[in-house]
């Protein structure tokens, strides 16, 4: 048993985007002793801080997870790999940096779902809170956050003025802060580093925090239930070293562990759907049917072109390529690995009579068709000058669902995507790769591309380019809403203030909680929900004094 049995007045699970968050606006009272427990390890990593080394970490078992998700009918029976961060700072140190925050109509639709204070105008000041905009202050953006913001436009490749040309061709407008007054239109993404190193949730929020005396923070820690008295939530189990340690807390104890292992922990501890319990042989605590339901996700499908100019992988590619560039950044934390490949983009709206974009563009200057789609290997592009178009969708419709198989706290559980299920999610993808044909053909980038050659010209009709998606359409790494906030207990798993339905002193807060999936990039609305967490439970304890 651990020797600090009953310590804590807070026990956050997991050290991710929001976990890091809680960690420290917790702790900043130091009359709350609060203990953060993680699975993975240390986040001081060459290829973790260093921001094009997300390549390396796409497969290094020693922080990440490494899950396979079941094959999906809508996509072929293919699997998908679906890389998750397993150290200090979660998937926001092994991810691609882009800073989007969401549509503000994502989060009216939140609060309309039947969640008070989580609209639009609730949340705005948590946004600004949390970030340091390198621009400074003014009406939408933070000055003064925890979380570095860069403004990387000036140091991208000359190709994205091209792109940005060409979607202008095309009458959609040029955006220069996509978090701004309005998500609408293209332009440049803005990412997670300072000084050329990776702004990671950890580096943001806990690495100043964990010099506090009242946070205890536990790595490879691997916690196998929620421990309970009645149905009230008192502490945590984890294994570490091979040895089983319990912990208690005198509070709370708050899972944010992710979108995966959330429902995970909460059906291994008896929460959950009580068949699926009863089949992994986990005694029932308290039926929640909808723990582990709702999984949604981005779908990404990339469109290939030979370039007439010199690319990212001719920088990166040459052995003498590889080893400029590594000393440049060395001596200088500048140049093309200092950034994300994803280095421009924006949202569009395909058809009218829509509200909101329903499709993100990519633009990278780069190319990766010799290696499986979705692998990184960012320092191996292929040998030949080329680029990419590449789209997801903002609003999927198809629902999937994570379930435990056994009541072994080391099996992953079944995750089950079930991508393109709804027939909208496939109309948005048709006609967003419509749409990279439309801007390869413009002036602008039609004179730096010589050819199409994923997936070529002889894919032309709708059934061929929707074969096309089917056959390659990868996870773009967002899955969320498996403990979904909702006023229902039946098909919600937190409530509004994301407490556990069923359950006392245990809360959910992390990407899981969403009710949908936002446009664009999760991460920056992640980080929002540990801040807006981390102000709900401050304020129960003034409310119970």
């Amino acid at each position: 048993m651990d020797g600090l049995l009953n310590n804590y007045d807070f026990i956050v699970i997991g050290a991710g985007s929001a976990g890091c968050v809680l960690a420290n606006r917790l702790s900043k009272d130091c009359s709350n002793k609060v203990l953060l427990i993680e699975a993975g390890g240390t986040d001081r990593r060459f290829y973790v801080r260093m921001p094009i080394g997300y390549g390396k970490t796409y497969y290094q078992k020693d922080v990440n997870w490494m899950y396979m998700a079941e094959p999906s009918p809508g996509t072929n029976n293919r699997s998908s790999y679906w890389p998750r961060g397993k150290l200090l700072g979660g998937s926001s140190s092994i991810n691609a940096m882009v800073y989007v925050r969401g549509n503000p109509q994502d989060f009216d639709d939140w609060q309309e779902a039947g969640n008070p204070g989580w609209s639009y105008a609730d949340l705005l000041p948590y946004f600004k809170r949390m970030e340091t905009w390198q621009h400074g202050e003014d009406q939408y953006r933070g000055g003064n956050g925890p979380l570095k913001v860069s403004d990387v436009a000036d140091q991208l490749h000359p190709l994205c003025e091209n792109f940005v040309s060409a979607a202008q061709e095309l009458d959609i407008d040029f955006n220069s802060d996509m978090n701004g007054a309005s998500q609408d239109g293209v332009g440049y993404y803005q990412i997670t580093t300072h000084g050329g190193q990776k702004m990671s949730s950890a580096r943001a929020y806990l690495r100043p925090a964990m010099k506090r005396r009242n946070l205890t923070v536990i790595t490879k820690a691997h916690v196998t239930r929620l421990l309970f008295k009645g149905k009230c939530a008192v502490g945590v189990e984890y294994s570490k070293a091979g040895k089983l340690c319990q912990v208690h807390s005198k509070r709370e104890v708050i899972l944010s562990a992710g979108s995966i292992n959330s429902p995970q922990l909460l059906q291994l501890s008896g929460i959950g759907p009580e068949s699926v319990l009863k089949e992994a042989n986990v005694s029932v605590l308290h039926h929640s049917p909808a723990v582990g339901r709702n999984l949604q996700d981005h779908l990404g499908v990339d469109y290939f072109y030979t370039s007439k100019v010199r690319t990212l992988n001719d920088q990166l590619r040459p052995w003498w390529g590889k080893l400029l560039q590594g000393v440049r950044y060395i001596l200088t934390r500048t140049g093309p690995l200092s950034l994300s490949v994803n280095q421009a983009g924006g949202f569009v709206r395909t058809r009218k009579g829509l509200s909101r974009p329903n499709i993100q563009l990519y633009y990278s200057p780069v190319s990766y068709t010799r290696t499986p789609p979705g692998k990184r290997a960012m320092m191996s592009p292929d040998p030949f000058s080329a680029m990419l178009l590449g789209v997801s969708n903002c609003r999927p419709k198809s629902r999937g669902k994570i379930r435990i198989t056994s009541n072994d706290a080391f099996a992953a559980p079944l995750i089950e995507p079930n991508y393109l299920s709804h027939d909208d999610d496939v109309q948005d993808l048709l006609e967003g790769v419509k749409l990279l044909r439309r801007l390869a053909q413009t002036k602008s980038l039609g004179k730096v591309i010589n050819d199409e050659f994923r997936p070529g010209p002889e894919c032309q009709t709708d059934e061929q380019m929707i074969e096309d998606i089917r056959g390659y359409a990868w996870t773009v790494f967002h899955p969320t809403s498996t403990c979904r906030m909702g006023p229902d207990p039946s098909t919600n798993v937190v409530d509004s203030e994301l407490k556990v339905y069923g359950i006392e002193r245990l809360r959910v807060a992390d990407a899981s909680i969403f009710p949908q999936l936002v446009c664009g990039n999760i991460n920056a609305p992640s980080i929002m929900v540990g801040e807006k967490a981390s102000d709900l439970i401050l304020s129960d304890i003034v409310k119970n004094k």
